[in-house]
């Protein structure tokens, strides 16, 4: 069975291989969302991106993105603004398939002061 460790709780479970990464996060009692978000999300529907979760390692042991997870993350302002310098780790655990071992961080901190989100989006032009 995959290992999935969750970096930021140091906790570690084991789910099945094809298994949901939020089911697998929740049934294991590990906060998927902030203290709002908790009763105001889109119940794993992949609409509204409060369970993103940024895949540190193992991220070719996950399933490929989701049409509502690009669809999200290129139109729903808060993800647009999340995922900002974490574009290729960042991931909403709704729609991540676990396919094997691989390392997350749940809850990742929005970083409006970082380098990335000052950065001119065309450099060459």
């Amino acid at each position: 069975m995959p290992k999935v460790v969750i970096a930021n709780e140091k906790k570690e479970i084991e789910v099945p291989a094809g298994a949901n990464l939020r089911q697998e996060l929740m049934k294991a009692g590990i906060e998927v969302y902030g203290r709002v978000e908790r009763y105001l999300n889109c119940r794993g529907l992949g609409l509204c991106g409060t369970c993103k979760v940024l895949v540190k390692k193992g991220m070719e042991n996950v399933g490929p993105k989701t049409f509502m997870e690009r669809f999200n993350f290129n139109f729903h302002p808060m993800t647009m603004l999340a995922r900002i310098g974490h574009e290729d780790e960042m991931r909403l655990s709704c729609q991540v398939i676990v396919n094997g071992d691989c390392t997350i961080e749940t809850r990742p901190p929005l970083n409006l002061s970082g380098e990335n989100f000052w950065q001119k989006p065309y450099p060459n032009r």
